[in-house]
């Protein structure tokens, strides 16, 4: 069509790090060992950043060239009276959700880059109660009983997402369960330390921009190990706080690491954090991988049975909002619809509400909704 523009075509490649030139647009994250991101996806890469990645032996990065076209926004169309109707007789409010304010972000980023850094500094505790204190207002001061999944890992580029989602989705979980405040704090602080043994792996290991081979894995997976023992010994910490690091990959089947534990030898803490950890891995890009959708890591969740506690997998899964009231929806009947209210039991199954035909689709409990999905 004439004064059309065409939409680009994108083209991902592999570029070692010999052949990079100034102007080349990087596809991928680089982090340092402490898990700090030096250079951001779609960063323009100049020589000073070249050098960089020759000097920390990184083999090579992957490039992107050319931009898609973005989609045109669609104009609000006014929704019929019977859909607003039927909208307004039917919605029913989320529960209370996990919020972090701008400041509390800007600490939280700054506490836990400072903790990946100086693991050995007496300031190390003190940081850290900082940091789950401004987390545990977060929850309390709203009576938060719920973790908005479409808004964690918001930004790649700031190294402590992971940290404080899996922290967060944690404490979320912990709460669900009923368990003392106490124990809600204290596996926020095994929430933020968890990966504290990447800040010992190799730099060309973290920032490798393919699947690690069979070796490269087996040093990965000693990170579990050396935060435990960089742990152990903080006596301010609750002794179980260090095991649940340790044991944060291990799995209900026994098949996990370091020390392929079985179920009865594995922490309730630990219990917790691999359920956060696992759905906060699954949506996280890494140079090797694309993230899975939410909806995609939800029902790998609920698929690993055998791996992960089936107390802790419900207690997510009753605590997470997949689908926020409000948010608009793609049935697989072609109707757009509008979510009205969330079923805690079934979360890919909310109550929508059709903005073309105003019908209420009860997805979780309508026998005759029963083929109509979420697409």
């Amino acid at each position: 069509m004439p004064g059309r523009m065409e939409k680009s075509l994108v083209k991902r490649f592999f570029v070692r790090t010999s052949s990079l030139k100034e102007g080349m647009k990087i596809d991928q994250v680089i982090k340092d060992r402490m898990d700090r991101t030096l250079i951001a996806r779609g960063t323009l890469l100049d020589e000073y950043l070249i050098d960089g990645l020759k000097k920390r032996g990184v083999p090579g990065v992957y490039i992107r060239e050319g931009e898609e076209e973005p989609e045109p926004e669609k104009p609000e169309i006014p929704l019929p009276p019977l859909v607003r109707h039927n909208i307004e007789k039917t919605r029913k409010e989320d529960p209370a959700k996990v919020k972090l304010s701008e400041s509390v972000k800007k600490r939280v980023s700054e506490g836990v880059q400072y903790l990946y850094s100086n693991s050995d500094s007496q300031q190390f505790t003190d940081t850290t109660a900082r940091i789950t204190n401004d987390l545990m207002s977060a929850i309390n001061d709203n009576e938060a009983l719920a973790v908005d999944i479409s808004v964690l890992k918001t930004s790649d580029e700031y190294t402590f997402k992971h940290s404080v989602d899996v922290a967060t989705m944690s404490m979320i979980i912990a709460k669900k369960q009923g368990l003392p405040q106490k124990d809600i704090y204290n596996i926020g602080i095994a929430g933020l330390l968890h990966d504290m043994g990447k800040s010992k792996i190799p730099l060309e290991i973290l920032n490798k921009p393919a699947r690690l081979n069979e070796d490269e894995f087996a040093i990965m997976k000693q990170h579990s190990a050396l935060g435990y023992e960089i742990l152990k010994d903080k006596k301010e910490f609750s002794k179980v706080i260090p095991v649940a690091v340790l044991q944060h990959h291990e799995k209900m089947n026994g098949k996990g690491y370091p020390l392929g534990c079985a179920a009865d030898q594995i922490t309730s803490y630990a219990k917790i954090l691999s359920v956060a950890d696992v759905y906060d891995a699954l949506v996280t890009e890494r140079p090797y991988k694309k993230s899975f959708s939410q909806r995609t890591a939800v029902e790998m969740i609920m698929s690993m049975t055998e791996e992960l506690d089936i107390t802790a997998m419900r207690s997510f899964l009753s605590s997470v909002i997949l689908y926020p009231v409000d948010s608009i929806v793609q049935l697989s009947n072609g109707e757009e619809a509008k979510v009205v209210k969330n079923n805690e039991s079934s979360i890919l199954r909310p109550t929508v509400v059709g903005l073309t035909s105003g019908k209420i689709y009860d997805l979780a409990e309508d026998l005759s909704c029963a083929s109509i999905l979420i697409s």
